[in-house]
């Protein structure tokens, strides 16, 4: 099932490795809230991109866009993800449920070699501020996700020409 664009995005509430919760009802950001997810901990690819989002933070926020990553990934497996991957800036939340993840409409997978039993595949979320879906990308495998710099230059953009969400019909 697949979520709309211009309609209200699930309710969101997870742990945070720094030991706070992090809700998407709270979030105030001044143009939308990026919601990453990313497939854990044993992803060489989700470690390259969540370093670039930890590179390009700033700018998220000069654009008016508050950021989390999160995962399924136990919160002994995120905290170790946090500490190795040097992403020392960036929400990282854990324990995101399977059956929340199928709500968003994401693909889940099978663990094979050293992944867990089952794990949440990368996906996207652009949310606007009153918590309604403008963008997603959703992937079933950890290549082809939206290059970061061409994000940023997307939101410009979106911002600038009041560009409407796409995709709703």
């Amino acid at each position: 099932m697949m979520i709309k664009p211009r309609t209200k995005a699930p309710d969101l509430t997870i742990d945070l490795v720094n030991d706070t919760t992090w809700s998407l009802a709270d979030q105030t950001p001044d143009n939308f809230t990026l919601v990453v997810v990313y497939r854990g901990k044993h992803c060489p690819i989700c470690k390259k991109y969540l370093q670039t989002l930890q590179q390009h933070l700033p700018e998220f926020t000069e654009k008016g866009v508050n950021l989390i990553a999160i995962s399924s990934d136990s919160e002994k497996r995120a905290k170790a993800t946090y500490d190795e991957w040097k992403v020392k800036d960036l929400p990282i939340g854990y324990n995101f449920p399977i059956a929340e993840a199928r709500a968003w409409g994401l693909a889940i997978s099978k663990g094979i070699k050293e992944e867990p039993e089952e794990f949440i595949e990368p996906a996207l979320f652009l949310i606007r501020p009153d918590q309604t879906l403008y963008a997603s990308s959703i992937q079933t495998m950890p290549f082809a996700r939206p290059e970061i710099e061409e994000l940023l230059k997307s939101i410009d953009f979106i911002v600038k020409e009041n560009y409407p969400a796409r995709g709703e019909a």
